[in-house]
């Protein structure tokens, strides 16, 4: 490849150019080779015309060459002694069009036998035939020196020429497109409608400065309506369009209409349209800086979006084109494929494509740039259409990168995605970071799962943190499978560490963790009792280590005795409540833990130790005591008395003197230890005992605070006289006129609720009396159904002309007659026999039917 993007020229260019953004280019060049090469090594190229299948070179001595798109000579013309200097192509591609300095103009088709020739007394500068020549009634082409001639084949099969267009200088290019012929002579650019055989526009040359043989002008159609015209530093863009019915008078059906004008920087050579967008070969003179000289530069190929009076540069690529410092304008052309945006670079010297770029030359540019994640993202997205690169070794350049930069954390993340399952890159990796001294690193990305790398790798990895980093060791660990590596190895060296420092916390932990990896759960168990570990619980419950645990229990309890607690009742069945308390005999504080969760749990499971506990409550729980004695029902009350009346433990003891039936005694105690009158009346009142009463009064009786006490409280359970009549006169009493209007209130109450219920009762009556009046009063159907309760045979006779007798009660039974016994009371009112055997209340006769 000759030619590459601009920045690969940046030792041929200057400082200016060097420093141009990190822009990435839109097209890639390379030279036309092969046949090309040696074309150009003996003449020079003077124009080019691009069909999709072939290409068409013409040269200073005269010849014509058709080329594959890769450079290779397939034909030869030779057509005249001197300069070629267009060669025009239909859309078929099987007639050309050639004119030559020397006046010379063939059309001819390469398939068939078909050829006109003609000699011109001047140069012809251009010729073009109808895009659909290869049509019969198209037979037409047009040719430019200083007359625009129109030749067509009659149907004598004679060329017929006539004039289009004269007496404005030569004519320099034509561009026929559809039915619109557009050419340039040496004041501006003229489209003919071929239909009409009308001249629709006249669009003059703006720099007429400039000479027209220098500096031609360039046409392009971009669609069979649209034509661009660049010459000089100027661009326009014209639009045909259908002219209204009301506004063509004796004017053309069409006219064009400039939509985009705007200058460049440098000369046109050359125009392409690119999408929406153009490509712009543009003709550059510089000021030399040793001679400070006007020379001519490289040539640039510029796309640009165009802007109704400006455009916005996309991009710009100087070309290194051979023999440029000796080009002029006119020795450039642009010329373009439009199946295929390629791009034809044309110079005396130089045959150079452009093409757009594809995604494999968008990332060789990010690597270039080394930017390797765009990179690795561009060929993930495009990896089903990519040629040239692989994701392994975009990603395994990447890795690289970042290695070389010093960001190894992030290099080692990378692996995982990069090298996905390939244990060989994976195992080549790791080394790689050990040669650098990085394997921490790339230890947290290591794979654990599909797929496993070699123990010895993840055995190296467990030395370095070992070496280094006992917090990091410990860490891999516990987040590492036991089965990746050789437990036994990474055991010995963690004993051989200890060695050296026998209370490194860290170690021993991890050490306890290994153990338990290789299910010596013994050693792992002391371990983690040792150093008072929250998971020794875990593991014991995991492992299920209840019977390494027997002679262990005290180490548990005083670790944490509330999950030691709830573990050894959960599991009572392994580790029997009697052993436990056993076992707990030296640390009495630890056996009431556990007998108090226990005695919450179940009251009657440890039932045999509610002796002890009294003591080991009063000793070390004194506020569960009396909770204890009144849920308990299996320890033994004296031994309790006694061991509170030791302790003098005073609501313990009332509560048991009570409890034994002692209820004097504990109101003695109340009143004389406690001197409580409220918890006194709130004791009396739980007994409910007169006799209770009547001490608590006897007691009070000289105790002005208490008897108020008693004034405001016994209101409801004593008559309150009783306690009034033996109140000394002359006595103080706090808040007496209180306590008597209470008892007041108290009695006021009283006979208001009382009343109250008499009103509710007396109104509940009446309303059920009027009910079953209500309800007395309803009639009684009596049918063939209904048998008689006595005799049980149909209470309605079956003959109903005879003569009946039925007795039918409120509580719906029914009677013959006959059927009832005869009543021994002298009151007429009759009862049901059934309601009245079976208590419900006798319901009296309500029908009495005869016939």
């Amino acid at each position: 490849m000759g030619i590459n993007e601009t920045r690969s020229y940046e030792e041929s260019t200057d400082e200016s150019e060097e420093d141009e953004s990190e822009e990435e280019p839109k097209l890639k060049y390379e030279r036309l080779s092969n046949g090309v090469t040696e074309i150009l090594q003996k003449d020079a190229a003077s124009c080019m015309t691009v069909h999709e299948k072939f290409l068409a070179l013409g040269t200073h001595y005269g010849k014509v060459y058709l080329l594959d798109v890769q450079g290779n000579i397939t034909q030869k013309f030779d057509v005249s002694p001197v300069k070629i200097n267009q060669i025009s192509l239909d859309e078929s591609g099987e007639h050309m069009g050639v004119c030559s300095e020397d006046g010379k103009v063939q059309v001819f088709g390469l398939y068939s036998a078909e050829e006109f020739h003609e000699m011109f007394d001047c140069p012809i500068k251009i010729v073009a035939v109808h895009p659909q020549f290869v049509r019969s009634h198209f037979k037409q082409f047009v040719t430019g020196g200083k007359k625009l001639l129109l030749y067509e084949r009659s149907w004598m099969n004679r060329w017929k020429p006539s004039v289009l267009h004269e007496g404005e200088g030569n004519i320099r290019n034509i561009k026929w497109r559809g039915h619109l012929i557009a050419w340039a002579n040496n004041m501006g650019v003229k489209i003919l409608d071929m239909i009409s055989k009308q001249r629709i526009t006249n669009v003059p040359r703006d720099d007429i400065s400039l000479r027209p043989d220098m500096y031609p002008c360039s046409l392009c159609w971009k669609d069979n309506l649209t034509l661009i015209i660049g010459w000089g530093n100027s661009v326009k863009i014209c639009s045909v369009k259908e002219r209204h019915a009301s506004e063509m008078r004796d004017l053309p059906n069409r006219y064009v209409e400039i939509v985009f004008q705007f200058d460049t920087e440098f000369y046109v050579s050359g125009l392409a349209p690119l999408c929406d967008q153009l490509v712009i070969l543009s003709y550059v003179k510089e000021i030399s800086e040793k001679t400070e000289v006007e020379c001519c530069a490289r040539p640039r190929l510029d796309i640009v979006q165009p802007l109704p009076e400006s455009c916005e540069e996309i991009s710009s690529d100087a070309l290194t084109v051979r023999g440029f410092q000796e080009n002029e304008c006119r020795d450039y052309h642009l010329e373009y494929s439009e199946g295929e945006s390629l791009f034809y670079i044309i110079s005396p010297r130089d045959v150079v494509v452009a093409k757009e770029r594809d995604q494999d030359d968008h990332i060789d540019w990010l690597l270039e740039k080394k930017k390797y994640e765009e990179a690795l993202m561009a060929a993930e997205i495009s990896q089903k259409t990519i040629k040239k690169h692989k994701i392994l070794d975009i990603g395994l350049a990447y890795i690289n990168h970042l290695v070389e930069k010093g960001e190894y954390d992030l290099a080692a993340r990378k692996c995982q995605k990069i090298l996905g399952k390939n244990t060989e890159l994976w195992e080549f990796e790791v080394y790689k970071f050990k040669e650098i001294g990085q394997l921490k690193a790339i230890s947290r990305y290591l794979p654990r799962r599909d797929p496993v790398l070699k123990p010895l790798i993840y055995e190296m990895v467990l030395h370095e943190f070992l070496e280094s980093d006992y917090e990091g060791f410990a860490t891999l660990i516990k987040e590492w499978p036991g089965d990746l590596y050789n437990n036994t190895i990474i055991v010995q060296a963690v004993v051989d560490h200890l060695k050296k420092d026998p209370q490194n916390r860290t170690l021993l932990q991890t050490l306890a963790e290994l153990y338990t990896y290789d299910q010596r759960y013994g050693r792992a168990l002391e371990i983690y009792l040792t150093l008072r570990h929250k998971d020794v619980f875990q593991l014991i419950h995991k492992h299920n280590l209840f019977s390494s645990i027997r002679d262990k229990i005290v180490l548990l309890m005083d670790f944490d005795s509330e999950k030691a607690v709830d573990m050894l009742l959960d599991n009572e069945d392994k580790i029997s409540i009697d052993r436990v308390v056993e076992e707990l005999e030296n640390r009495p504080e630890l056996q009431h833990v556990y007998l108090h969760k226990l005695f919450k749990r179940d009251h009657h499971k440890g039932q045999r130790y509610h002796e002890k506990q009294i003591s080991l409550y009063a000793e070390y729980d004194r506020p569960n005591l009396l909770p204890f004695l009144r849920d308990s029902t299996h320890c033994p009350l004296e031994k309790a008395l006694e061991i509170c009346q030791q302790r003098n433990f005073v609501e313990e003891t009332v509560y048991l003197l009570s409890r034994m039936g002692n209820s004097r005694s504990a109101l003695k105690m109340i009143m004389e230890e406690l001197q409580d009158v409220d918890k006194a009346i709130e004791f009396a009142k739980e007994q409910d005992d007169g006799e209770l009463w009547e001490d608590l009064i006897l007691y009070s009786i000289d105790k002005p605070p208490f008897i108020t006490g008693l004034l405001n409280n016994i209101g409801t359970h004593v008559d309150p006289i009783l306690l009034i009549h033996r109140i000394k006169e002359g006595m103080e009493i706090p808040n007496l006129r209180d306590s008597l209007v209470k008892i007041l209130q108290d009695y006021n109450l009283q006979i208001l609720l009382r009343e109250g219920c008499k009103k509710i009762l007396v109104a509940d009556s009446l309303s059920l009396l009027k009910k079953m009046h209500r309800t007395q009063m309803k009639g009684v159907l009596v049918d063939e159904e209904n048998i008689c309760e006595s005799c049980l045979s149909p209470i309605l006779p079956s003959d109903a002309s005879k003569s009946f007798s039925v007795v039918v009660f409120h509580c719906r039974h029914m009677f013959h007659r006959e059927c009832l016994p005869v009543s021994n009371t002298v009151s007429s009112v009759q009862f049901c026999n059934i309601c009245s055997a079976k208590h419900r209340g006798p319901g009296s006769a309500v029908l009495e039917m005869k016939k």
